[in-house]
């Protein structure tokens, strides 16, 4: 006879899927960009200047997003530190979309800033009820 796995409670898989799902979501854009920035890739030395900052402190900032990237992905097995980089994530793409409101960016340039925060904070809420 098989023994039966224990079931989880009513409307906890799906909220868990989407946590794994945005994480690794999250994950994959953080490293992409963050490699980038790291790497000095000519776009993103670019806006370093147009933003005004000096690339060692612009590198800094993609290590910040690699370090997020692998704090959400391994916060999947220990959920403090995934807690911890998507609050992170939030703060630091705030802080970039604000930088580029008062740039007077177009649109363009600041909502993937804002729509990466809401998917930092979605995930924030998802954890909240897994």
């Amino acid at each position: 006879m098989l023994a039966h796995a224990p079931r989880s409670p009513p409307g906890r898989v799906p909220v868990f899927v989407a946590t794994v799902v945005l994480s690794v979501l999250l994950a994959v854009a953080f490293l992409a960009t963050g490699a980038a920035k790291l790497a000095g890739l000519r776009p993103m030395r670019d806006n370093a200047a147009h933003l005004g900052f000096p690339y060692p402190a612009w590198r800094g900032i993609g290590v910040l997003e690699v370090a997020a990237a692998a704090g959400l992905l391994v916060g999947l097995a220990w959920a403090p530190l995934g807690v911890a980089a998507a609050v992170g994530l939030v703060l630091l793409m705030l802080g970039a979309a604000v930088l580029h409101l008062r740039h007077r960016d177009a649109a363009g340039q600041t909502v993937p800033s804002l729509a990466f925060a809401l998917l930092a904070v979605l995930l924030l809420v998802a954890r909240a009820l897994s």
